[in-house]
């Protein structure tokens, strides 16, 4: 079945960013990354590290997650428990009961903050690392780390596309002024959903064998598409780029890697027949086989727990938190822990007080965030927050530092720069420090 969307309290509906980009024909996209990844000598050069993402959409409560401050006044420390973790001394909110056993594989920093509490603002400062100049701007005004990815590394196998999102894109998910070719590639399905296929691949599956290998015929039908949408500024030539990425799409790699029904009812299990723990289980998938940037967007229902915060933490929570200790443990299992960073982050905490309908409201000041893999030391809590949740009191980081550590985890070097729509130099990230404890 389709995943549910519903609407932020700012009144977004999410429905409205299942919309895909305008990046036209499948083939252009490609040819146009890979046309520019030749030009810049990198497709020799790239690593073969990757990025899983995971948004948990709409903000979770620090204190229902990673943070719990059960010696806190009851107005403070919510309706759940604490339990322990694996690491002595250290407590998660009992709704990340998985987690816990596996805490000395993870790395929490619980002293992240920043200025903004607006769901639009934090989202373009999470997924970008710049603040939106306009708040009421729904498109991005600054590229995602996905869609950088997608220009300065490519896929890490031929055959795969670079950037895909699950089963939409981020809220700030696009790749504003670097173009269309840097959209992710979207799943619009639930990886749970039993006719789950993506559909730009699936598109190919009516197609003939005898077609399929008469290139040729092929790509005078594409020439003829591409002619008919010349006025229009819509297509570039089909020149040797348009043909590696025709390939790409027919090579049936990137099918093979989507077909999540290959997967042992064990280890579907394992993650979890949710939402949640598919797609979790497709990110596992895509980046072992060569998607070097996934991001899995967790949002329905979404953490935006203005009302009842026990009952919402106690729907959504749980399967998260499987499908995290499943994904986790198996790139560990599969020998991925130092080839794959995964990071789950929201765009902002929660007010450190119960409001007066049992939940919590928009704190940007406080947030935690949880990495794992990449290479970094793990078994580890950076920063402390103060004994109610408010504010940091060690090591104060903020959303760009986190973003920053993807891409040293990427090998890019954030201090680029890229010229804007406006014609103007911008770097790639401002504040470029990775969290200094891990790496």
């Amino acid at each position: 079945m389709r995943p549910a969307f519903s609407g932020f309290c700012d009144g977004v509906s999410r429905r409205n960013l299942i919309r895909a980009g305008a990046g036209g024909i499948v083939g252009l996209s490609l040819s146009d990354l890979l046309r520019l990844r030749a030009a810049s000598g990198s497709e020799a050069a790239r690593s073969q590290t990757s990025v899983i993402y995971l948004e948990l959409a709409g903000g979770p409560a620090q204190h229902e997650t990673w943070d719990p401050k059960p010696l806190s006044p009851k107005e403070y420390r919510g309706p759940l428990s604490a339990i322990d973790t694996v690491l002595p001394g250290v407590q998660f909110c009992e709704v990340m009961a998985e987690q816990a056993k596996i805490a000395d594989k993870l790395i929490v920093v619980r002293s992240i903050g920043h200025d903004s509490s607006s769901h639009q603002t934090s989202s373009h400062l999470t997924q970008t690392g710049y603040y939106l100049r306009s708040n009421t701007n729904a498109e991005n005004e600054m590229p995602c780390a996905g869609s950088i990815a997608a220009k300065l590394r490519g896929a890490n196998a031929y055959g795969m596309p670079a950037f895909v999102s699950m089963p939409v894109r981020t809220r700030y998910g696009r790749p504003a002024w670097l173009g269309n070719s840097y959209f992710p590639l979207e799943t619009k399905l639930s990886a749970n959903d039993p006719k789950f296929a993506v559909p730009n691949l699936s598109l190919l599956k009516g197609v003939p064998t005898d077609r399929l290998k008469d290139r040729t015929a092929l790509l005078a039908g594409l020439d003829a598409t591409r002619r008919m949408h010349d006025d229009a500024g819509l297509a570039d030539s089909m020149d040797q780029f348009g043909r590696q990425a025709f390939d790409m799409v027919t090579s049936g790699d990137a099918r093979a890697a989507f077909d999540i029904s290959q997967e042992d009812d064990a280890t579907r299990d394992r993650y979890g027949r949710t939402e949640f723990g598919q797609n979790l289980l497709l990110a596992r998938r895509l980046v072992e086989r060569g998607v070097t940037f996934v991001t899995v967007r967790i949002a329905s229902p979404s953490w935006d727990d203005h009302t009842k915060i026990k009952q919402g933490i106690e729907k959504k929570a749980p399967a998260f938190d499987r499908g995290v200790a499943a994904l986790i443990s198996e790139l560990h299992e599969r020998g991925l822990d130092k080839q794959v960073l995964v990071v789950a982050m929201g765009e902002f905490g929660r007010t450190p007080k119960v409001n007066k309908d049992a939940g919590r409201d928009h704190w940007g000041r406080l947030m935690s965030a949880m990495l794992a893999c990449g290479g970094l030391q793990a078994g580890m809590i950076v920063g402390s927050s103060d004994s109610k949740g408010t504010t940091p009191v060690t090591s104060p980081y903020r959303p760009e530092n986190v973003v920053a550590t993807m891409y040293r985890h990427l090998g890019i070097d954030p201090s680029l720069t890229f010229v804007d729509s406006s014609g103007r130099p911008r770097y790639i990230l401002e504040r470029r420090e990775a969290i200094a404890e891990i790496v």
